[in-house]
């Protein structure tokens, strides 16, 4: 298989948490304007497309450190804004304590589904991928993902409510759990 093809459906399937986190954001019911979306965009580009880079400048040594406990810390961060998101689903909007638009939410939710790609830059040191050609491969679906997911999850929010806040909260607390189980059984 040519080397493009495969660095394609790396970066395609890296981009699949994205836009499941995404989705959740657009359904939130918060009023996500197009700045508010090209900036949840962009930090969840920025982070999956420069986390292989420093896997692949750290090599092995993260993979001996981090793989300890990485999948935990996506757990952990996942879980508790999904949880927050659920119990907000039944509150009334003027009681909401968490807000997808903040920054330090979206920097949460950036890193949280970012770490599988720190793990893959770690495999992109050990196959000599090309970076110059994987990294904006890897950014531009990550964009194209994370934009239409908000859109997605803000259209079928609009239709169905608070049912998708809470949808949206227990699609984050599931790729949380898949994650954890991911590497704590089936590796």
């Amino acid at each position: 298989m040519p080397e493009i093809i495969v660095i394609l459906l790396m970066a395609a399937s890296l981009s699949f948490d994205t836009f499941a986190v995404s989705i959740a954001c657009g359904s939130s019911g918060e009023n996500i304007r197009l700045k508010d979306a090209l900036r949840m965009a962009f930090f969840f580009t920025f982070f999956q497309t420069f986390m292989p880079l420093i896997g692949w400048a750290g090599g092995k040594w993260f993979e001996t450190y981090i793989r300890a406990f990485d999948h935990w810390i996506a757990f952990i961060l996942l879980a508790f804004i999904g949880g927050k998101m659920m119990i907000e689903s039944f509150r009334p909007p003027h009681l909401k304590t968490i807000h997808i638009k903040r920054l330090p939410v979206i920097l949460a939710l950036s890193f949280a589904t970012t770490i599988d790609a720190l793990m893959m830059g770690i495999v992109f040191a050990s196959l000599h991928t090309p970076l110059k050609l994987a990294l904006p491969m890897i950014g531009m679906i990550t964009f194209v993902a994370a934009m239409t997911g908000i859109f997605f999850g803000k259209t079928i929010g609009i239709w169905l409510g608070k049912k998708m806040e809470l949808a949206g909260g227990i699609v984050l607390m599931g790729i949380g759990i898949k994650i954890l189980i991911e590497h704590l059984f089936l590796q």
